[in-house]
């Protein structure tokens, strides 16, 4: 970091905004869902649209300059100077059926890398957050990734696909494989709850593909920050966000679990 660009000060800031967000979350929440369908199973509700307008008013107040990458109103901002990566609502499945997996996921996007992530669970009132290089923290307490290194003492989760049909047979495929060889294999329905649950050792690692920027960024600062790893399923292909998968673990199964999911 350089110049008058201060991280540290602008996740303290952004505790106020994600406070707004989560109380939009809640109110969204204790009423009925107001749904419409972007695909057969690919669900937005007015709680999206409602975070996702705050938080850019917000956000643009808070960091004169910067930009927008988001679901809901501009996915198709490449990252720039200064972006944020905002996922107004990450489980608006689980959202839209009462299930309490929910988070607002921002991140801070400057220059070539996320330096700021905020994965914010207003419905179990937990948030995670991490600063390039200062760590990684659950309601302000450190914490890091597992320190486990037998795949079969390990908890993984994965992800669905909205196009499931053209990423069916991949997800039987691995499934088949891991399911025989973890402890047990989860689907929570959020991406950034996911990444953040593998930050902070409730899970020892997670694979998905298909996922799009707004999804992973916080996410995998998260991971990073808190001692895991993230890549491609190929663990030799460093993940970006055009990449095609992630795989996010403590960094000691990594390698084998990249090699079976990557296994014919």
């Amino acid at each position: 970091m350089t110049g008058d660009f201060d991280a540290a000060r602008i996740m303290e800031e952004l505790a106020s905004i994600a406070d707004k967000a989560g109380d939009i979350v809640r109110e969204g929440a204790s009423r009925g869902r107001k749904i419409r369908h972007k695909g057969r199973i690919d669900l937005v509700t007015e709680t999206d649209v409602a975070v996702e307008t705050m938080l850019k008013g917000e956000l643009a107040a808070l960091l004169p300059g910067s930009d927008f990458l988001a679901e809901e109103t501009a996915k198709d901002t490449e990252p720039g100077e200064l972006t944020w990566i905002i996922d107004p609502v990450d489980g608006t499945t689980n959202f839209a059926h009462g299930l309490p997996y929910v988070a607002n996921s921002i991140a801070l996007w400057r220059r070539d890398r996320v330096v700021l992530g905020m994965v914010n669970m207003p419905l179990l009132g937990e948030r995670f957050t991490a600063v390039e290089g200062q760590g990684a923290f659950l309601n302000g307490k450190p914490f890091s990734v597992t320190d486990e290194a037998d795949l079969e003492q390990c908890v993984l989760a994965t992800g669905f696909p909205y196009d499931i049909d053209a990423h069916l047979e991949d997800i039987l495929k691995n499934l088949r494989t891991l399911l025989p060889v973890a402890q047990g294999i989860r689907r929570g329905g959020a991406a950034a709850v996911d990444l953040a649950f593998v930050a902070c050792g409730r899970l020892d690692g997670f694979y998905e593909r298909a996922l799009n920027p707004w999804d992973t960024a916080a996410g995998l600062l998260l991971v990073n920050e808190a001692g895991g790893r993230v890549t491609e399923y190929d663990a030799a292909v460093p993940y970006s966000f055009g990449s095609s998968s992630i795989l996010a673990t403590n960094g000691r199964i990594h390698g084998e679990l990249s090699g079976l999911l990557m296994r014919d």
